[in-house]
């Protein structure tokens, strides 16, 4: 299972790169927002930086709706670094970008995914990775972690090599049951990595080492 971080903060991403488990990134325009990112040329030249930290995949977004925008948008977007992945809305003329992207070998994120029929779309589509938001789904009293399960199911069917990118993970037990499942990748806050860390049972058994080794020396 890949890890991928969630965020467009430099600082975390380099705390997640540091631990040595980092697979790639996914940001959007909120999250840039977020960080206090505006105006074209900063928000590509952070993308850049980004890639400058990671070894892997780092998903960049288009904002155009229309066919012609987001191919245009894209084809900037790719020229920045060859870690960069297209992120497209799941609509009809983002089904139609991505098709157009795989054909020529440019990596492609559908996001915004949150039915089966959906992800069956992007993956015909040739997507390099599909992004069902299962925290969205919770939010709304729908099973995320379903569908999930649902789109594992339809991929394996049919050997569908794009790769089912678990997004909106929220909680580290959103990444343990992703991983049952068996998604590809999961993306999510900081948090939701270094909480795997945690159990008290590891933090009292390091303390009584410890002190054992003490009453010794």
């Amino acid at each position: 299972m890949k890890f991928f971080i969630d965020t467009a903060n430099l600082d975390q991403i380099k705390e997640a790169q540091s631990l040595g488990i980092l697979d790639g990134v996914t940001t959007n325009p909120s999250l840039m927002a977020k960080e206090g990112i505006t105006g074209q040329d900063n928000i590509l030249q952070h993308y850049v930086d980004i890639c400058n930290i990671v070894d892997g995949d780092v998903s960049a977004e288009v904002i155009s709706t229309d066919f012609e925008g987001m191919v245009r948008e894209g084809e900037a977007l790719a020229a920045l670094h060859d870690q960069i992945v297209i992120k497209l809305p799941m609509i009809k003329d983002g089904v139609k970008a991505c098709k157009y992207f795989s054909s020529k070998g440019i990596k492609t994120n559908v996001t915004l995914v949150f039915s089966a029929g959906q992800a069956l779309l992007a993956a015909k589509a040739g997507a390099t990775y599909v992004s069902p938001f299962i925290g969205r789904l919770d939010d709304i009293s729908t099973d995320g972690l379903h569908l999930i399960s649902e789109i594992r199911h339809i991929y394996d069917n049919y050997g569908f090599e794009t790769e089912i990118l678990a997004a909106s993970v929220r909680h580290t037990m959103h990444v343990i049951d992703c991983a049952k499942i068996g998604a590809d990748v999961m993306t999510g806050p900081l948090s939701s990595i270094v909480g795997l860390l945690k159990h008290p049972l590891t933090d009292s058994g390091l303390a009584q080492f410890l002190a054992d080794y003490q009453k010794g020396n």
